[in-house]
C-alpha cells in the first residue's frame, strides 16, 4: 500500500491532490474489502515537499461494537518506540553527556551492574552502540515462554526489574559486537542510561529531549506511565489471532519500558520521523547520520542505531512494531508513510505500497498511468 500511495503522488502537479486523495482512498478501500480480517487500517502520508499531510482510516476500531475507525485514533506502536529511545540517547551524545562508543559499565545503576557482572557479562566490552544496534550479546527476556505467560496471565503487571532478571536467567552470554540479535533488553538498558544521566524517569526525559512540546507532538505518550493526553480519541483496539488477544485485555507493562510502550497516532508517528531526519531533534548532522549507518556489514544486518536502513531501490529508513505498526521514511524525497493494521500479521496487505515507487513517485517528472 505504501509504495503505491507514494507512486501516485507523482501525479500531483497534473491532477492536484484532491483528485489523488480520491485515488488513494479508493485503493485503500479496495484492499480492505479484500482483507476485512485486517479489522482496520490507518494510513498517514507526510510529504512536505509535495504539501501533503493526509490521513485516512478504513474498518472498525473495536470488533465488539463495530465502531468505525477514525484516522486520529492512537494505537500502541510497540517496537516503533525504539527510534524514540535511540534518538534520546543520541541527544545525550550530542550534548556531550555520553559517547556512542562508551562502555556501559558506569552508565547503569549499581544494582543492574551487579546482576550483569554476576552472570559473566563484560560491561567494559559492551558499549552504547552495541545496545543501540542489538549487537550487545545480551540474551533477551522475550521468548515463547514469555508470550505463554502473558497469554495465561494477561492482567499481570510486570516491572522492568523482573524483565531484566528474566533476561539474565534466560540464557548464556554471547560474543559482543559480532552478531545482530534483536532484543528488547537492549532498549531497557538504554532507558536506564537515560534515567541515570538525566535523573528523570526515562519517559519524562524522552519527552523533553525529543522536544514534544516544541514540535507539537501532543498525542504521543508512554501508555500507563504518563497521563492520557487531553483531546485525544480512545485507543483503537489491536488484535492478535495467534493468542486471541485484544490489546485492551492485556496489561501494557509486558511491552512498556523502552523496548515498546509508546502510544501515538499515525500522523504523529510520521511527524516524528520527519522531524528527526529533518534535523529538528538532533541538529548535529554527523550524529544524525550515524543513526542510519550500518554497524555490521549490511549483508549481516540492516539495523543501524534504532532504525533499519533498507535499499528498496532508494534509501528507506524503517521501523515496525509487534502489533502491526510500520513507519518508513525516504531521505531523498523527505517523505514518510505510516501504516497501522489492527490485526497483527496483516502487514503483508500493504507491502505492495512499499518499494522503489515510493521514491519514483516523488522524484520523477513524467506522468504515470494508473
Amino acid at each position: 500500500m505504501t509504495k503505491l500511495l507514494l507512486f501516485n503522488t507523482l501525479l500531483i502537479p497534473f491532477l492536484g491532490f484532491a483528485q489523488l486523495q480520491t485515488i488513494f482512498q479508493n485503493k485503500i478501500d479496495s484492499i480492505y474489502e479484500k482483507n476485512k480480517d485486517a479489522i482496520g487500517i490507518i494510513v498517514h502520508i507526510e510529504a512536505p515537499q509535495q504539501n501533503i499531510s493526509w490521513s485516512y482510516a478504513k474498518g472498525v476500531s473495536d470488533i465488539k461494537t463495530n465502531e468505525p475507525l477514525n484516522s486520529e485514533q492512537p494505537v500502541l506502536i510497540a517496537s516503533n518506540t525504539k527510534p524514540y529511545v535511540a534518538a534520546a540517547i543520541l541527544r545525550l551524545v550530542e550534548k556531550g553527556q555520553i559517547s556512542i562508543d562508551q562502555p556501559i559499565k558506569n552508565l547503569l545503576s549499581k544494582k543492574t551492574r551487579q546482576l550483569f557482572l554476576k552472570k559473566g557479562y563484560d560491561l567494559n566490552a559492551i558499549t552504547v552502540k552495541h545496545l543501540l544496534s542489538h549487537t550487545s550479546g545480551i540474551h533477551d527476556y522475550v521468548d515463547d515462554a514469555y508470550f505463554g505467560f502473558v497469554n495465561q496471565h494477561p492482567k499481570y503487571k510486570w516491572i522492568k526489574e523482573e524483565q531484566i532478571k528474566r533476561a539474565i536467567d534466560n540464557g548464556e552470554t554471547q560474543k559482543v559486537g559480532e552478531k545482530f540479535s534483536y532484543g528488547d533488553i537492549n532498549y531497557l538498558r538504554l532507558a536506564e542510561i537515560i534515567e541515570q544521566k538525566t535523573r528523570q524517569p526515562f519517559y519524562t526525559a524522552i519527552r523533553d529531549m525529543l522536544k514534544y512540546n516544541e514540535l507539537g507532538l501532543t498525542k504521543t505518550w508512554f501508555i500507563d506511565l504518563e497521563k492520557y493526553p487531553k483531546q485525544t480519541l480512545a485507543l483503537a483496539h489491536q488484535y492478535s489471532d495467534k493468542y486471541n488477544w485484544d490489546s485492551y485485555d492485556i496489561n501494557p507493562s509486558w511491552d512498556l519500558y523502552g523496548g515498546g510502550g509508546i502510544a501515538s497516532t499515525a500522523k504523529e508517528s510520521a511527524l516524528f520521523f520527519q522531524y528527526l531526519f529533518d534535523g529538528k531533534i538532533i541538529k548535529n548532522k554527523k550524529i544524525l547520520n550515524e543513526m542510519s549507518s550500518y554497524v555490521l556489514p549490511s549483508d549481516q544486518s540492516k539495523y543501524c542505531l534504532g532504525i533499519y536502513h533498507f535499499d528498496m531501490g532508494f534509501n528507506a529508513y524503517y521501523h515496525g512494531g509487534w502489533w502491526g505498526t510500520d513507519v518508513i521514511y525516504s531521505p531523498e524525497s523527505e517523505a514518510t508513510i505510516t501504516v497501522f493494521t489492527l490485526q497483527k500479521g496483516f502487514q503483508h496487505i500493504i507491502n505492495p505500497f512499499i518499494g522503489k515507487e515510493f521514491q519514483k513517485s516523488l522524484m520523477k517528472k513524467d506522468i504515470v498511468k494508473l
